[in-house]
């Protein structure tokens, strides 16, 4: 791994198993523009993740793109979320028009030219497709969290995410029905989204735990701005969890607890939240509620 600023660089075990492909097939030239692309689609999500201020631990390269780990994760504004993930097929983008306009001129060879152009479409529409943690699936996941709890969009956006990783597995087996050869970069490509979701999917109580944690501690800036709240209305005696579940990651919300039909106490969310994570301190309550 390379450290730069605090940063790490890492490289994925699937990308070094193309290189090690590339070199024993007499590919490693190409290998090095893949890895340029692969590179500057990244850096375009750093540069925008930096540009908001947030906290960059890692970058995990991968094949066909990469990952950002931050330290805000789910805490951050859909807005600037929507950015970041927009920022890396933008680079690509950027990489085409030169790459196009230097062939157009005559200053690299023109068939050259063109596979540096389809290479980078290539990238930058595979990352769009909605398919966590490519670019496309980190949008939707974001553009889910403006219309439907937090909790919920955590779910869709990974049950989206493996449906499209099981038709990207289907895709590439099946050449093998028409007596064909199987797609293998696109089958070790599906099967490790449809691991690395499935992984997700275990870890979502975590993840929305860390969710949970950061909107305690940043609860209070609300005050301080001043925002609208939307309310939650639940009778008393629920679960905590079943109230927490309910949050939406771009709203503020007063809970109204309901006894036989009229308000019995309003109480911020901040305060359920303090109470669910004293429960679970004290071993009155676990993440198997956000299964």
């Amino acid at each position: 791994m390379i450290k730069w600023k605090g940063i790490g660089f890492r490289l994925h075990p699937l990308f070094v198993l193309i290189m090690i492909g590339s070199v024993a097939t007499g590919r490693f030239a190409e290998l090095i523009v893949l890895f340029f692309i692969v590179l500057w689609h990244e850096l375009g999500h750093l540069i925008a993740a930096l540009r908001f201020g947030w906290k960059v631990r890692e970058i995990k390269l991968l094949p066909f793109g990469g990952v950002v780990e931050v330290e805000d994760a789910g805490s951050v504004p859909v807005r600037e979320e929507l950015w970041v993930a927009i920022a890396g097929p933008a680079q690509n983008a950027v990489l085409a028009g030169i790459g196009l306009l230097l062939g157009y001129v005559g200053w690299i060879d023109k068939a050259w030219s063109e596979d540096f152009v389809r290479a980078n479409a290539v990238i930058a529409f595979f990352n769009l497709l909605p398919i966590l943690p490519l670019d496309g699936g980190r949008m939707l996941q974001s553009w889910l969290s403006l219309r439907i709890p937090y909790h919920r969009t955590l779910l869709w956006s990974v049950k989206i995410s493996l449906l499209f990783s099981g038709m990207m597995v289907a895709v590439s087996l099946y050449p093998l029905v028409r007596g064909g050869l199987l797609h293998l970069n696109l089958l070790a490509v599906g099967l490790f989204l449809c691991a690395s979701n499935w992984t997700y999917f275990r870890n979502i109580p975590f993840v929305f735990l860390r969710f949970l944690v950061h909107r305690s501690e940043r609860a209070e800036l609300h005050f301080d701005r001043g925002k609208l709240s939307m309310p939650i209305v639940i009778s008393e005696n629920r679960p905590l969890a079943r109230i927490l579940k309910l949050y939406m990651k771009e709203q503020y919300h007063l809970v109204y607890v309901m006894k036989q039909g009229k308000i019995a106490r309003v109480v911020p969310e901040k305060a359920i939240i303090d109470g669910f994570l004293g429960r679970m301190s004290s071993g009155h309550a676990d993440l198997r509620f956000f299964m």
